[in-house]
């Protein structure tokens, strides 16, 4: 039973990897809001572009980077190791960002950028000192977009924001069952994902 909880465990961190939360956040405002309204061949572009910033070139920059310092999985997410993670991911979320303004895109979608980078930026400071789960600033980011923009599309957000804050519950807890992190590592994490979502987005929309 042990074996099938860690086994799951490790299963439910994979599938929500901190570099996955801008993804589900732009394919919500792509589908599921007004904006679903934009041509296709623009949304698949944008989407595009997102997951190539936010997830393969971040973790393939991270992966080659553990690589060449012969670090196991576990090594890497040592306190003392996680500082070039860190800046490789922002270097790519940046240029995600520049890229964004460029093409001039909707407001919405820098708030989603923006509001991960200030995540990363306050994460990497604080784990100077103190380890924070990343994993977890990444689920609090969800919930604050969701809140965030409910105000901005003047819906009501009930259920997403339950369903968000089960899925989340699950997913601090694996991180406690594999060690990873402890009670206060995760509720930080989480808190500090949902204040800065709700803090920029609504800044850079007003």
């Amino acid at each position: 039973m042990e074996k099938r909880f860690i086994q799951l465990s490790r299963i439910l961190s994979a599938l929500s990897a901190p570099f996955y939360a801008p993804t589900w956040a732009f394919l919500w405002l792509l589908f599921f809001s007004y904006l679903r309204l934009l041509p296709m061949g623009y949304k698949l572009l944008v989407l595009a572009i997102v997951v190539t910033f936010t997830v393969i070139i971040p973790m393939v920059s991270i992966n080659v980077f553990r690589r060449l310092n012969r670090w196991s999985h576990w090594q890497l997410s040592h306190r003392q190791h996680r500082h070039m993670p860190y800046l490789l991911s922002l270097l790519s979320y940046a240029s995600c960002l520049l890229l964004l303004l460029q093409m001039n895109t909707a407001t919405f979608f820098r708030c989603v950028i923006t509001s991960a980078i200030a995540a990363q930026v306050l994460a990497m400071l604080i784990n100077l000192r103190w380890k924070i789960s990343t994993h977890m600033v990444g689920m609090g980011g969800l919930v604050g977009l969701l809140i965030a923009f409910s105000h901005i599309f003047y819906y009501n957000p009930l259920w997403p924001t339950c369903g968000l804050l089960i899925l989340s519950g699950l997913l601090g807890t694996s991180r406690m069952i594999l060690r990873q992190h402890s009670l206060a590592q995760v509720l930080a994490g989480f808190f500090l994902g949902l204040v800065c979502a709700i803090i920029f987005t609504l800044f850079i929309w007003i």
